[in-house]
C-alpha cells in the first residue's frame, strides 16, 4: 500500500510541512508537558483519527522511549485502566474532545477543561491545546493521502 500522494514532492507543500515539524519540535522539546503525556496525547489523538501512519509513529516511539507495553496498548481504552495517571487522564479527556469537535455539541466541555486546568498550569494547557491541534492536523493529511502504517522506525 502507497501513499496517494508524496506531500515533500511539492515545493510549497514541503516547505508548510517544515513549519509544521518546527512548531512541534518547539512544543515536544521546549513545552514543560511531560513527555509521556505528549506521546499518550499524539497516539490517542493519531487512533481516533484512523491514521495508520501517524498511530504506528506514535506508538514505536513512545516505547522507543521507554513507555511500557501495557500503557501503550491500552491508551484506546484509558477509561477503564488503572496504568495512567489523574493528570494524564484529564489530558486524553481533552484530546479526545478535542479531537472529536463534530462530535460534541459545543466541543471540549466546561468540566473537561477544568479537569484539565487542575494539573495543569496555564503554559501547559497552551502547549496542550497547540499540541492537539497540530496532531489533528498532521492526522488528517495522513488520512486524506493515505499514508500507510506499520514501516516507521524510530530515528527514521
Amino acid at each position: 500500500m502507497n501513499a496517494r500522494l508524496n506531500l515533500f514532492g511539492s515545493p510549497v507543500a514541503a516547505k508548510a510541512l517544515g513549519h509544521y515539524a518546527s512548531a512541534s519540535k518547539v512544543i515536544l522539546e521546549d513545552s514543560p508537558l511531560p513527555a509521556a503525556t505528549q506521546k499518550l496525547v499524539m497516539l490517542r489523538a493519531s487512533q481516533i483519527n484512523g491514521c495508520g501512519y501517524a498511530t504506528d509513529y506514535h506508538s514505536k516511539n513512545a516505547a522507543h522511549a521507554g513507555e511500557t507495553p501495557v500503557r501503550i496498548n491500552l491508551v484506546a481504552a484509558w477509561r477503564e485502566s488503572n496504568v495512567y495517571t489523574d493528570a494524564e487522564r484529564a489530558a486524553l479527556e481533552l484530546t479526545e474532545q478535542g479531537t472529536r469537535i463534530a462530535d460534541a455539541a459545543g466541543g471540549v466541555t466546561d468540566e473537561v477543561w477544568a479537569n484539565a486546568a487542575k494539573h495543569y498550569d496555564e503554559e501547559q494547557l497552551a502547549d496542550l491545546v497547540l499540541l492537539i491541534a497540530l496532531i489533528n492536523s498532521t492526522n488528517r493529511m495522513g488520512v486524506i493521502i493515505r499514508r500507510p502504517g506499520g514501516d516507521y522506525q524510530p530515528g527514521q
